[in-house]
């Protein structure tokens, strides 16, 4: 029996791809990761802005204690640490009348959060939040908007705003279903599972250099810049990989893992079964004049075109979902759009529009609609060798952090698995 160590190709290092690559070093794969830019983590990094002359993230994210798979990822890097753990308390501002009030999830696993009239949104019933259960009985060709009217007593405030982040798809054609797990894994399990994670010290520093270091500590070649074109195969197993610039042969034990976005996996992989189309996300930067005597550090819109306020230190980023209809205005005119209910949420109302850098994202996520969630793939593929891994594959839950992260390990799990035969005494 060969001794040699199987060695696993990952294409792509975002967090789908560091998560595989985490799990399977730790595991005693060798690992190499490939990726086609010359840094890591897709969607979720930072970088100095010389507009603003501000550290910013490339999109802002909130994550949950409760995103069980993100933890173990963080725990396994080990970047848990470095990231600060705020109180589950969720505070919405109503732009158009001014009314501020906070979600505050309860501790223990019973949602009796939901009976106390503080802890909920003005003038709704705790009896309004029963709606949840209607995700859990929805079929997998009904949109939120079926499930739930937009005069539903909950609808503006509290599962509009909800649906939007994690779908990122206007709630006409968004899919319902997926949103029953998220709630499970986070708002029906209390307090503990609600912790919003930050890193303060930007996504880079919190969720994916701690990655880097640690599968370089572990053996793991890490390859930037190197862009995949195309797979050679034969009728069962992947034998190349042909990059840019070279063209890498695979050995007998050697697994492929695709960790790319679904367009791109479309492209190498044409018969693939996957998600067709893509959903815009638009980020706005500001930079205030100085740190805001706002005392949270996000805060969710009702009645305003953006979604989401995150605030760090002296700048205020804020998140538009399903932005198609904002990402081929001029970016003067979104700033000049926004900044108004901006100011408002973080109490610098009638404060002049400061220095500003947008962010488009044209395909951010794909549509999550019912027809392309009953599209998305698993891990394995026809070929013995190959394994998909990002959010567009079939986790359970929709497009966010923790289905990227939750994809990697499935993928991961079943490359170990395939090579268990194949092991050294």
């Amino acid at each position: 029996m060969s001794s040699k160590i199987p060695r696993t190709h990952i294409i792509g290092a975002g967090l789908a791809g560091l998560a595989a690559a985490t799990r399977l070093s730790g595991l005693g794969h060798a690992v190499t990761l490939y990726e086609a830019v010359g840094h890591a983590g897709g969607r979720v990094r930072s970088f100095h802005d010389p507009v603003l002359d501000r550290l910013i993230d490339n999109g802002n994210h909130l994550v949950l204690s409760g995103n069980t798979s993100l933890t173990a990822y963080l725990d396994e890097t080990g970047a848990s640490q470095g990231l600060c753990r705020a109180d589950a308390v969720f505070p919405f501002v109503n732009v158009r009348t001014g009314v501020r009030w906070s979600l505050r999830p309860n501790a223990g696993p019973l949602p009796w959060w939901v009976l106390a009239p503080s802890r909920r949104p003005p003038g709704t019933s705790a009896s309004a939040f029963l709606s949840a259960l209607k995700f859990w009985r929805a079929d997998a060709d009904v949109v939120v908007s079926d499930v739930l009217s937009d005069d539903h007593p909950l609808f503006e405030t509290f599962w509009a705003p909800l649906a939007l982040a994690v779908l990122n798809t206007p709630l006409d054609r968004a899919a319902a279903k997926p949103l029953w797990p998220v709630l499970v894994e986070t708002f029906l399990r209390g307090a503990a599972s609600c912790r919003p994670l930050f890193a303060p010290d930007g996504l880079s520093a919190g969720f994916i250099d701690p990655a880097l270091t640690h599968l370089r500590r572990c053996g793991a070649v890490i390859k930037f810049r190197q862009r995949l074109r195309a797979i050679e195969s034969n009728e069962q197993r992947v034998v190349a990989l042909n990059f840019s610039d070279c063209s890498v042969s695979l050995g007998p034990t050697d697994s492929v893992l695709l960790a790319i976005p679904h367009n791109g996996a479309q492209s190498i992989l044409p018969g693939i079964g996957a998600p067709s189309g893509g959903q815009a996300i638009v980020n706005a930067h500001f930079r205030l004049p100085s740190a805001p005597l706002f005392d949270a550090p996000f805060i969710g819109l009702v009645g305003a075109a953006a979604h989401w306020v995150f605030v760090r230190g002296d700048v205020a980023s804020v998140t538009i979902s399903a932005a198609d209809h904002w990402v081929d205005q001029s970016i003067t005119a979104i700033a000049d759009a926004i900044w108004p209910d901006v100011a408002r949420a973080i109490r610098l109302d009638g404060a002049p529009r400061p220095i500003f850098r947008i962010i488009k994202e044209r395909r951010a996520t794909f549509s999550q609609t019912p027809r392309n969630m009953q599209l998305r793939p698993g891990p394995t593929t026809d070929f013995k060798n190959l394994y998909l891994a990002g959010d567009w594959t079939n986790t359970g839950l929709p497009a966010t952090i923790e289905g990227a992260v939750r994809s990697g390990h499935h993928a991961a799990i079943k490359v170990d698995q395939s090579q268990q035969p194949r092991r050294p005494d």
